[in-house]
């Protein structure tokens, strides 16, 4: 079986925080992330020079924190089409266009863990 097209790996992690000023400070302050979108008060994606996308989600404070998804960053729109097909039986939903011109949909691994296979122009158009 032929693979779709070649990722660009890796670039795309999401967080639960118990506290999302306190995780901003920390990786746009002690880190040197960028705000690239803040579309609500739960929910703020940070960037490092555009090459990464990491997104912080409001959690229960107090909480344990973990992983929610980890993100294959794809060249373009299509690509993300053309790896739902390939991955199909994986998926979770079909693939779709958020609101910041990203491109995605989710699978799960055979542990139940969350991948995202997403397209970013503003990291894939560099």
């Amino acid at each position: 079986m032929a693979l779709p097209p070649s990722t660009l790996g890796i670039r795309h992690i999401a967080l639960f925080t118990g506290d999302l000023a306190k995780a901003e400070a920390f990786y746009c302050g002690l880190l040197g992330y960028q705000v690239e979108w803040r579309p609500d008060p739960d929910n703020l994606y940070l960037t490092m020079n555009g090459q990464d996308n990491l997104a912080l989600h409001k959690g229960a404070p107090g909480k344990e924190t973990r992983l929610d998804h980890f993100g294959i960053m794809l060249r373009k729109a299509g690509d993300v089409d053309a790896w739902y097909e390939h991955v199909k039986p994986h998926a979770v939903k079909a693939p779709k266009t958020h609101r910041d011109g990203a491109r995605s949909f989710y699978a799960k691994d055979p542990d139940g863990n969350s991948l995202q296979f997403i397209s970013h122009p503003s990291i894939t158009d560099k």
